[in-house]
């Protein structure tokens, strides 16, 4: 294969997308077949912004929470590579998925700061394996801090960057791209600058194509219009 500038994906989830837990493996098996050939962005999508709104809008008609919940476990039956806890969803229902998301984007921060002791993608991983398998309600502070002290972060450093407002103006950078590129759910991969878009339960080999076709093709072959 050419040797080429990296392929930038700009990767949307929400932390509660019981797609996004299931997709994991697939962006994880992307990053090791391609190296350093692909570079993925973790952004963030506020589709369970408001859980009980949620509830009594799009889930009422299917039985509110408790309905989704079945859902979910209906969904992960089919994926052996997932652990999820019986009762998710039923116990430690959280809230909103936004302030987590904000909590994350103080750890991207931290990253980028040369100020995190693991990869950003870690603690994402970490996060969502908290509320998935372990029922840990990612939405109330106490959770965070449980997750961040179990990983052997700064909770007073992620908060700090709360308090200043930089996570915050982080998290609206994500929503300016959200609406740039139309993105409408999660998980959604956004490639060539918004000319390719994956949305929803994508298969591995569909992502691989996709990411070959940008790396084998040479920016003389980009449309005219």
């Amino acid at each position: 294969m050419s040797e080429s500038k990296p392929v930038e994906v700009y990767y949307f989830t929400d932390m509660l997308c019981i797609w996004a837990y299931i997709a994991q493996i697939r962006i994880d098996e992307l990053k090791e077949t391609f190296g350093e050939q692909v570079c993925v962005h973790h952004k963030f999508i506020p589709i369970f912004g408001s859980v009980d709104s949620k509830s009594k809008t799009t889930w009422l008609k299917n039985g509110g929470v408790k309905g989704y919940a079945e859902h979910v476990q209906e969904v992960a039956s089919s994926f052996n590579h997932i652990q999820l806890h019986a009762d998710v969803w039923h116990k430690n229902t959280p809230t909103s998925s936004v302030s987590c998301h904000l909590y994350l984007k103080a750890v991207q921060l931290l990253e980028a700061q040369g100020d995190l002791s693991m990869s950003s993608e870690d603690v994402i991983w970490a996060m969502r394996e908290a509320f998935f398998k372990n029922i840990i309600d990612i939405s109330r502070t106490e959770g965070q801090q449980q997750i961040t002290e179990s990983l052997g972060l700064s909770w007073t450093a992620i908060q700090a960057l709360i308090c200043n407002g930089a996570a915050f103006a982080a998290l609206d950078e994500d929503m300016q791209l959200i609406e740039s590129y139309r993105v409408k759910g999660s998980p959604t991969l956004v490639l060539n600058e918004g000319r390719q878009i994956l949305y929803g339960n994508v298969g591995y080999k569909v992502m691989e194509a996709n990411v070959n076709e940008l790396l084998n093709n040479s920016e003389t072959q980009a449309s005219w219009c």
